[in-house]
């Protein structure tokens, strides 16, 4: 059995088993391991197995994950988005639709300080949800827009994802996070267009949006100065180059934890469960990470990526007809693939090709980081689906089905623009670095 059909076999092998719903990493670990030993031999696989654990490990680049899901941690534990809602209720108050778009924008500020997709929309769920019941707000329109409201928060740095995929990619993540910067706020202004067009044209019977006062909205802006300042020191020390990604996360972090106390905000209680929330998730990224390690050794050693390429040049195919076949494989992952372990398997696989059609890395990881956005709200899984109906059970899945399909626009809007206008992603980069 040739080298690229071997690898071929394994990554068919390794979809099977994840369709199973067998853990990714225990997955990747396994198809990495077998795969090198029948490609090598048993001791050659062992001691990739080895290397590559402790490499990753000890990387220093990859401590901007358990800092930056701290920073996050305790700004929920804070309250802080409580904050931002609050503040963007105010704002908003007497638009119709408005509570809708205050839960956009506020998913969107909170992921700027958190990262996670999932934690952003669970945090949401509980602030948001009640309140637009309590407006007389359709059950699946209030639970779509905290979904695509959700999936802000890896896409707007700091992103998890772009750190992993900065990671395996071998790209500098301050140059990932400029160029996620635009894309994410574009993203997040067709979510609100969309939920004010699904608001007027017939989820808006019954709202009972109350308009505030001019100096309850002034008096509004002064309640999320503390997520501003987070977000100013942290992410824009790395924009200003003040700070390195990993000084910016310790900053950020040790931040969120002086701004809670100072405020009354964060007791002791509540750091030690941030601290064990942060531990617990870094643990799982960290074995998933290692697990893709050595899962993208053996796909290099396989040559598989040049036998794609072969095949795409044999095909004749002009480079946006690749990148289309590439995102609609996204697509389709995203059916049954959670996010990291879609990035951490296919970018070894896709990067090569994509670059050698003449693709920057930097934008083709935006593209990537909107599909994996796109999986988390599309059924069949849409993972920010199942986190809101863990929280609110009474909610039917087959109902926030239906009450997505709208906000799936927008992610397929901004891919669009990607193709277009590249410049959305790479504009800012090239100013700043």
């Amino acid at each position: 059995m040739s080298a690229p059909f071997l690898g071929l076999v394994v990554v068919l092998t390794l979809f099977i088993i994840l369709f199973l719903r067998m853990p990714v990493w225990i997955a990747l670990m396994i198809c990495g391991v077998v795969g090198n030993t029948v490609l090598s031999q048993f001791s050659v696989a062992g001691a990739v197995a080895g290397t590559n654990s402790f490499d990753t490990a000890s990387n220093y680049a990859l401590s901007v994950i358990p800092l930056f899901i701290l920073m996050g941690e305790v700004a929920t534990n804070s309250r802080l988005s409580a904050e931002l809602f609050k503040a963007a209720r105010v704002l908003l108050s007497g638009i119709p639709g408005g509570l809708a778009v205050a839960t956009i924008g506020a998913s969107g500020a909170f992921g700027a300080v958190c990262g996670s997709s999932i934690a952003t929309a669970a945090t949401m769920t509980r602030i948001s949800l009640p309140e637009m019941r309590e407006a007389g707000y359709d059950d699946g329109f209030s639970a779509a827009s905290v979904a695509a409201g959700g999936s802000l928060g890896i896409l707007i740095p700091p992103s998890i994802i772009l750190v992993i995929y900065a990671a395996i990619a071998e790209q500098p993540l301050p140059q990932l996070f400029a160029a996620a910067f635009v894309p994410g706020l574009v993203l997040m202004l067709l979510y609100i267009v969309i939920a004010l067009i699904v608001a007027r044209r017939g989820s808006g019977a019954g709202f009972r949006d109350a308009s505030a006062s001019l100096r309850e909205r002034l008096a509004a802006l002064k309640e999320p100065w503390q997520f501003l300042a987070l977000f100013i020191v942290s992410i824009g020390g790395i924009y200003a180059g003040i700070f390195s990604p990993n000084e910016a996360a310790a900053v950020g972090a040790f931040g969120a934890i002086v701004l809670g106390f100072v405020g009354r905000r964060l007791t002791f209680s509540g750091l030690f469960q941030a601290f064990k929330v942060s531990t617990i998730t870094s643990c799982v990224l960290f074995m998933i990470v290692i697990a893709a390690t050595i899962f993208s050794n053996f796909i290099v050693q396989t040559k598989l990526p040049d036998l794609l390429l072969s095949g795409a040049q044999a095909l004749d195919l002009a480079p946006w007809g690749v990148m289309i076949l590439i995102i609609a494989i996204y697509i389709v992952m995203g059916c049954f693939l959670e996010g990291i372990g879609m990035v951490l398997i296919t970018v070894p696989v896709f990067l090569p090709v994509v670059t050698s059609f003449g693709y920057s890395s930097i934008w083709f990881a935006i593209v990537v980081v909107v599909v994996v956005e796109l999986g988390l709200i599309h059924p069949p899984v849409g993972m920010n689906l199942f986190i809101i109906q863990a929280q609110a059970p009474e909610l039917d899945i087959k109902r926030l089905y239906v009450a997505i399909l709208p906000f799936l626009i927008a992610p397929f809007a901004l891919i669009a623009l990607l193709f277009v206008f590249p410049s959305l992603a790479l504009w800012l980069p090239s100013i700043l670095y």
